[in-house]
């Protein structure tokens, strides 16, 4: 929070408690800071859990913000905490954790909540026991659970409540403070013993605040506040006369007051502040009131906006919108969004996208990476609420067939069918919109968009379409999604993970399309087999024929089918081609394998841990190809000539090294293979 965010809002009186000073941000809300602080202080009587709710736009963001300034150690030395109502004051206390939701999944924010406190926990349900185990309690404050989620259609919200808030809520030492949308309180709440929950609804009469809307209205009127010099801002009785007119017929919705002023401000030409029956009511009044003010159609503004309020993550990109909004509209409305900056300017914001990496941050392995994908630095734009993005859905006659037509139009825009080539936007988004339309089965057999897409982005929009309706593909890319999501892997990377993915499906065509994406993947798999219960696996060769022929042995149980068991009934073992996986009709203790000294000639070394194995460079030391598995890896090897085998729980696979290998001196031939017991390379 910098010192630009405190405005002046003492003009308001009643809700504060006489001889107080309002709080200088939120200029109201005494009644909704009491409880906070009570819980911030763990007043007797006060509750453990609070879900702070309202209708989208009443101003919960708001008055959270100006609670934190209180809690934050820092900013409270900003702030006049002598003149304020002590009860509002919570103590002198640590900043309470803030996680915010935005864009992230459920499983994303609670890896976050672990991070913070430094648990030790690896797996989901490791977290609520260790932070139940401790002795002092957490506070945890969770802004806008609304804004959760990397796809607004996935549904993240009820998820994250469903799956964090409410199993943290049910934590004895937890203090949880949530800012939930109004469908979701209770079920934040419910199933907590009596006393121990609050749900505080600012639009309920005991939560109301007429006076610190009328202040947040005054405020945004003055010019000493950035507002222009206008005739209804100039002079303090005109101000607050409008100000007051303003909150009166906005119903409790502060995002109301603010299209209002917005509108006033940037388009005064006409504007009367006297007629109070222009004022606007709701959100969609002000949407249409601006319109007929400047002498458009409020339908058309509407269309203008639709793109916006449609768009995925942080913003739609400046360049797509007036594509977008023809589609939606199904005519040409270039020149209708180049002629109307004032129509649309006060309902929209400039948001200016850092630039960052393409891939998303490691993360935890079984639950999703810490990161949304990357910008590229350029100017995005997004409506001024979420609230006021709702009102422009919810006004659409088909906002399932305006999806369509955006993403129809996004996927035309990709060059050549080409994602590498794809605009940020269109490559990590489509995703979004086609579920929102119903399509995105259809996309999910594209392997260039699962090489490239933001992983976590298109892990969320998939894992919302019912299992029934995903193609094989789908469910591979699916399965494979953890591995994509926990790593900062490259497209290079990704595309060779479900390279092998694919190979162990039984979908080689599109094993084969990701070799043809111009990617430096880092392996061909060459072939897999089943072999369950495979505990080792080594290379070598079968003497006899013209040339000695490459195999790999496989140590498993001896019940598997084909196998050759071991003297003594300790396991068995399957013998394969190394090129392609042919079973073979050969004992063990005729194959040869490499002698150490023809291992450490050789230009590749190996080295492996639980869940990854990785390929070196051994003139270099460089890593030149690194496998990540899902399952633990049992056992791996590598070829003389760069054939990588690795035994996990799902079977046996090999993979060829794609790497030019450095020249290498002349080997001593192989040495006889001991067996048993057949050696594990490390």
């Amino acid at each position: 929070m910098g010192d630009e965010e405190v405005i002046d809002a003492s003009r308001t009186d009643g809700a504060t408690a006489p001889g107080y000073t309002p709080h200088p941000y939120i200029g109201g809300r005494t009644a909704a800071l009491r409880a906070l602080a009570a819980w911030r202080m763990s007043w007797p009587g006060a509750p453990r859990v609070i879900a702070l709710t309202g209708a989208p736009g009443s101003g919960r963001g708001r008055l959270l913000t100006g609670f934190l300034m209180l809690c934050d150690p820092e900013f409270r030395t900003r702030l006049p905490l002598d003149e304020l109502d002590p009860a509002t004051v919570p103590p002198d206390l640590p900043a309470p954790a803030v996680p915010r939701p935005d864009g992230l999944t459920a499983a994303q924010l609670l890896w976050t909540v672990a991070d913070h406190f430094e648990l030790a926990a690896t797996r989901t349900a490791d977290i609520f026991t260790e932070l139940g185990a401790r002795e002092e309690p957490v506070t945890l404050v969770v802004p806008d659970v609304a804004a959760a989620g990397p796809v607004r259609a996935a549904g993240e919200p009820a998820r994250l409540v469903r799956e964090v808030l409410a199993p943290l809520a049910a934590v004895p030492t937890v203090q949880l403070l949530a800012v939930v949308p109004r469908e979701l309180a209770a079920e934040l709440t419910a199933g907590l013993p009596q006393g121990q929950a609050q749900i505080i609804d600012l639009d309920a009469p005991e939560w109301a605040d007429p006076d610190g809307l009328v202040a947040h209205a005054a405020t945004a009127l003055d010019p000493a506040r950035g507002a222009p010099a206008l005739p209804f801002t100039t002079g303090p009785r005109p101000r607050e006369a409008l100000a007051g007119a303003l909150a009166a017929r906005a119903a409790g919705s502060h995002l109301t007051v603010e299209l209002a002023v917005r509108s006033a401000l940037l388009a005064p030409e006409g504007f009367d502040p006297a007629d109070t029956e222009r004022l606007p009511a709701s959100v969609g009044q002000a949407v249409a009131l601006h319109a007929r003010r400047l002498g458009a159609d409020p339908s058309l503004l509407r269309l203008l906006l639709a793109p916006l309020a449609l768009a995925e993550g942080d913003g739609l990109p400046l360049s797509l919108w007036g594509t977008l909004a023809s589609a939606v509209a199904e005519r040409d409305l270039s020149r209708e969004l180049a002629e109307g900056t004032l129509l649309t300017a006060p309902f929209v914001d400039l948001v200016e996208a850092p630039s960052d990496a393409e891939d998303g941050a490691e993360d935890r392995a079984e639950d999703g990476a810490d990161g949304t994908g990357g910008t590229d630095g350029r100017t995005l734009i997004r409506l001024a609420h979420p609230a006021l993005a709702a009102e422009i859905r919810d006004g659409l006659p088909d906002a399932r067939g305006a999806q369509t037509r955006i993403a129809m139009t996004l996927l035309e825009a990709v060059p050549g069918q080409d994602w590498s080539r794809a605009d940020p936007y269109v490559r990590d988004h489509l995703a979004g919109h086609t579920l929102d339309a119903g399509l995105l089965p259809q996309l999910l057999t594209d392997p260039g968009l699962f090489a490239h897409a933001d992983p976590v982005v298109l892990r969320a929009a998939v894992e919302a379409v019912p299992p029934q309706e995903l193609g094989a593909p789908a469910r591979t890319y699916l399965r494979t999604a953890p591995l994509l999501t926990r790593t900062q892997a490259t497209p290079a990377l990704r595309a060779a993970l479900l390279e092998t993915a694919f190979v162990e499906d039984g979908l080689a065509p599109y094993a084969q399309a990701l070799h043809g994406l111009g990617l430096a993947l880092p392996w061909r798999t060459l072939w897999r087999v089943p072999s369950a219960g495979a505990t080792a696996v080594t290379a070598g060769v079968l003497p006899g024929g013209p040339a000695p022929m490459p195999v790999a042995v496989s140590r498993v149980p001896a019940a598997t089918p084909g196998a050759r068991p071991l003297p003594g009934g300790d396991g068995a073992f399957v013998v394969h081609t190394l090129a392609d996986g042919t079973p073979l009709d050969a004992a063990p203790e005729q194959v040869v394998r490499p002698s150490e000294e023809e291992r450490a000639a050789s230009p590749f070394g190996l080295s492996r841990g639980g869940g990854y194995v990785r390929v070196w460079d051994r003139e270099t030391q460089e890593v030149v190809a690194a496998v990540i598995t899902d399952t633990p890896v049992l056992g791996a090897d590598l070829s003389a000539d760069g054939v990588l085998l690795i035994a996990t729980e799902r079977g046996v696979t090999a993979r060829r090294i794609l790497a030019a290998p450095p020249t290498a001196p002349d080997r001593p031939g192989p040495a006889p293979l001991a067996c048993p017991p057949l050696p594990d390379p490390k």
